[in-house]
């Protein structure tokens, strides 16, 4: 019975540390202008979340496409694309 729950205990610290490695971490190009000087802010987000399935088949083909921009103002763009997801 101990044994079992030892085995218990390491499973779930090791499901703990490999779920971690999945989390978001923060997005160095925030806020800041891509080559043409935008900075992509909620109805690129929204367009961006409505085209979403497309661009990632394509994306899975073509690496130079990408279904979301990382130079984006934030919260807005991501609401953006969270609602066009929808």
């Amino acid at each position: 019975m101990k044994k079992i729950k030892h085995i218990l205990i390491f499973s779930a610290l090791m499901m703990v540390i490999l779920l971690t490695g999945c989390a978001a971490g923060p997005n160095p190009l925030m806020n800041t202008a891509d080559d043409t000087g935008r900075i992509y802010g909620f109805w690129y987000g929204l367009w961006h979340g409505i085209i979403f399935p497309v661009t990632f088949i394509i994306s899975l083909f073509n690496h130079n496409v990408h279904f979301y921009e990382v130079h984006n103002n934030g919260l807005w763009y991501n609401v953006g694309f969270a609602i066009g997801l929808g």
